[in-house]
């Protein structure tokens, strides 16, 4: 893409097949919001549906509306309506507890898989720049089960290959990497792993709701996601888990929780998991906000991911173009991957003094976020990131770099959120 003037950004939006789907959103006045990647923007109809389950489901249905609301069903059917965007069938996604938690049940199930298949096999291997969330909880499980079992980590996709090998239990890995925005070959990798006895488990938080995933078709073995990012779900709003169908009945995971008995109300004192991924339900879900997920799941509804992603790379295109030849001499160093094939739907640049620029641009109204070391990373969402705000925000980038303003004191203190 050669873009030159933002009149052309503003035909392209004109043209923009995804245009109406912005009116969607409540997107606030003087930002441009580019953190969709961290958390996404608010579906304008979240706000009513959260009061309407508090006011009168909640309020006047009380207890009833477990059965009246349909509650009881809510980590299936959002489920359903978000299996579509990963490539799963129905009733294979259930929506429920959140990311960290989902990935301990994931992975002690492949664990306990491979426990009955070569007990031999006790390694873990995953990327060290994989978000530390899941890190942690893999060492966590490692510790817990000890054992002999522990926690291998390469340094880029490139060494992957040689680290799993007749001792690795499972491969864990992000399918687009937090930091560079790097997109992992699935179906490649699960392939790979699979010719060695390996299980895979996915995470798909930057993933879902912002390109295409084929989680069937790659033959991926687990995957665990969040929806407050690009499914725009809401701040802290619950993840998702999908279980291969030739797996799910395998083993119940380890959190055998009531709300994956096979029948809950029936108190019984001996746990019996259910059939199917349901299974993997633990206890009491969070309504209030598992219904605002829904908002965000039925915009995607209005179209398909072909389509956002047609999109997603011509804004990451034209951001990436925008910067390097209008902010060139500063000193930038583009993260993220341009081959198309190995790129989410963000961009990433390390500046030496990225977190002051990152502060001096939110505080001009372009929003985007820091991650260490370095990285200054701005999240494009399709559904309502406009090709003229690309322009916009890489006017700012540049006035901030050449005026220097990002070292003004006040931007240098830290956030304890970055």
């Amino acid at each position: 893409m050669t873009t030159q003037t933002r009149e052309q950004c503003e035909s392209l939006d004109l043209h923009d097949p995804l245009r109406a789907l912005r009116d969607q959103f409540a997107l606030p006045d003087g930002v441009i919001y580019l953190d969709g990647n961290s958390l996404g923007a608010r579906p304008r109809a979240s706000a009513a549906r959260a009061a309407e389950v508090v006011s009168e489901e909640w309020g006047v249905g009380l207890i009833r509306s477990w059965n009246t609301a349909g509650w009881f069903e809510l980590p299936q059917r959002l489920g359903n309506k978000l299996a579509p965007l990963v490539g799963a069938g129905e009733n294979e996604v259930v929506v429920t507890d959140t990311t960290s938690i989902n990935l301990f049940k994931v992975l002690a199930a492949a664990v306990r898989v491979q426990q009955t298949r070569d007990p031999s096999r006790k390694v873990i291997v995953s990327e060290a720049s994989n978000f530390p969330t899941d890190l942690y909880i893999a060492q966590g499980l490692a510790d817990l089960l000890q054992q002999g079992y522990s926690l291998r980590l390469v340094n880029s996709p490139a060494e992957i290959d040689a680290a799993v090998g007749a001792d690795t239990a499972v491969l864990m890995l992000t399918h687009v990497n937090y930091k560079s925005g790097e997109m992992l070959d699935m179906a490649g990798l699960t392939e790979l792993a699979h010719a060695r006895g390996v299980l895979t488990v996915w995470d798909l938080c930057h993933s879902a709701g912002a390109v295409p995933v084929a989680l069937n078709a790659s033959k991926a073995d687990y995957a665990i996601g969040c929806t407050y990012k690009y499914l725009n779900g809401g701040p802290g709003s619950p993840a998702f888990v999908w279980v291969a169908p030739a797996l799910r009945d395998a083993f119940w995971q380890p959190l055998s929780g009531w709300w994956g008995h096979a029948a809950p109300f029936a108190m019984e004192p001996q746990y019996r998991p259910v059939d199917g991924v349901r299974r993997f339900l633990c206890g009491t879900q969070p309504v209030t906000s598992m219904a605002m997920v829904e908002c965000g799941l039925d915009i995607f509804a209005q179209t398909n991911m072909q389509v956002l992603r047609a999109k997603s790379l011509l804004l990451t295109d034209l951001f990436i173009e925008l910067v390097e030849s209008r902010c060139g001499h500063h000193p930038l160093t583009l993260v993220t991957p341009r081959d198309h094939a190995r790129r989410g739907s963000q961009v990433s640049f390390e500046h030496p003094e990225g977190y002051a620029v990152m502060q001096a641009l939110i505080e001009r109204g372009v929003i985007g976020d820091y991650r260490e070391p370095r990285i200054i990373r701005f999240g494009f969402t399709p559904l309502y990131t406009s090709f003229t705000e690309v322009w916009d925000a890489v006017e700012i980038l540049r006035d901030v770099l050449d005026s220097g303003s990002f070292r003004d004191e006040r931007f240098l203190k830290r956030s304890t959120v970055t």
